[in-house]
């Protein structure tokens, strides 16, 4: 199997689906509780077309990307607040990228930077790949703490982590092609963790400069 051609990104691959399942819960609650608020049921038909023409029409010209569009472009700091959080994702990865000499090609923040690069994500940073499929120890341990970075980098500053999905995915399978067994891949990610988690904890004026800096890059 070829060497993964992407690095790190953020909050990918469940953009669809969530929008989906948004759309059916409220065409579901506007069929119960439509009726006896004197809602017509001609209305709930009509306003259960359109969402599922939207859905549609999202997919295929924004790749299911929006309402996440919608939501960065929103007024009184709400969009900035939203891309900000990306931007610390990415500066995570982006920071800790350079004390492990990989080198970093491109770092997009926002859907709409994505999207004109043909990319369905909220923001992504990507890493030279690796030269081969199966990596030495030494350069798992590496990859380990340049994928995690993003995630702990939220965690740090927001207490919590909303993307990451692609980087775990992406670190399982640089673990599982190298060929070492489960026990010795978890204990390695949680070792990388650990020291991330301190390095950014020390560099966390750092970590927030240079977020503001993608932030300026990405208008």
């Amino acid at each position: 199997m070829a060497p993964p051609e992407r690095g790190p990104s953020s909050d990918q691959g469940s953009t669809a689906a969530l929008s989906a399942g948004g759309a059916v819960a409220v065409i579901t609650v506007l069929a119960v509780v439509g009726p006896p608020l004197g809602l017509s049921p001609w209305l709930i038909a009509v306003a259960a077309g359109g969402g599922l023409v939207a859905l549609t029409l999202d997919a295929a010209r924004f790749g299911g990307l929006g309402g996440h569009l919608l939501a960065e472009a929103l007024p009184a700091g709400i969009g900035t607040a939203r891309l900000r959080r990306i931007a610390i994702h990415e500066a995570g990865h982006v920071l800790v990228a350079a004390d492990n000499d990989l080198p970093v090609k491109q770092v997009f923040v926002g859907s709409r930077a994505c999207l004109r690069e043909g990319l369905s994500a909220n923001g992504t940073t990507q890493l030279e790949p690796p030269a081969h499929a199966k990596l030495p120890l030494e350069d798992l341990r590496r990859w380990s703490r340049v994928l995690q970075a993003g995630m702990l980098a939220e965690q740090l500053v927001y207490g919590g982590s909303r993307g990451g999905a692609d980087d775990r995915a992406l670190l399982g399978r640089l673990w599982g092609l190298s060929g070492y067994d489960v026990t010795t891949a978890q204990n390695e990610q949680r070792r990388a963790r650990r020291e991330v988690e301190q390095w950014l904890r020390q560099r966390r004026s750092e970590l927030e400069e240079r977020a503001e800096r993608l932030l300026v890059e990405a208008r």
